[in-house]
């Protein structure tokens, strides 16, 4: 006979709010997903026939962030200043990089889960495209690329 235990209760994906340090304000109505890839290492010693594996390199994909365009600039202003290191001495400072979380809130605004970013910092803006046609508004948006996340909460 089965065991009836207490039905899982699933977090909705549309409550969530961005904290980058350094950005006054910035509300967000996408963020793309988190995920992190291991390396699969093989080694195959004198000619066995099953190779020894083991993790390897961590690769971090990186992170869109949507919004609607308004009159702030600080997001803008963060990727000018990483593009102007880049174009003048060719390497990012680490002043440029910021911490940022990613805050899943319940239906009340209560923090069910906390992703923290290390070392962000963007790498592709978009303004956004025109259409006189569209009845929507100017969606811009910032690509960041990080060093490691982590599950705070």
């Amino acid at each position: 006979m089965p065991v009836i235990g207490t039905p899982r209760t699933f977090h909705k994906k549309f409550k969530f709010v961005v904290e980058i340090d350094g950005v006054a304000s910035a509300g967000f109505q996408k963020c793309s997903e988190l995920s992190v890839e291991v390396a699969n290492v093989q080694y195959s010693e004198g000619g066995a026939l099953i190779p020894n594996k083991s993790p390897g390199r961590l690769t971090f994909a990186d992170v869109t962030l949507e919004r609607g365009a308004t009159q702030d600039q600080n997001l803008f202003d963060w990727f000018a200043q990483v593009a102007d290191a880049s174009a003048n001495a060719g390497l990012n400072e680490p002043e440029f990089k910021r911490n940022l979380d990613i805050v899943q809130q319940d239906r009340d605004g209560s923090t069910l889960r906390r992703w923290s970013l290390t070392g962000a910092w963007p790498v592709k803006f978009v303004a956004g495209d025109w259409d006189n046609e569209a009845d929507e508004n100017v969606i811009e948006s910032v690509t960041l690329t990080y060093d490691f996340f982590e599950l705070k909460q």
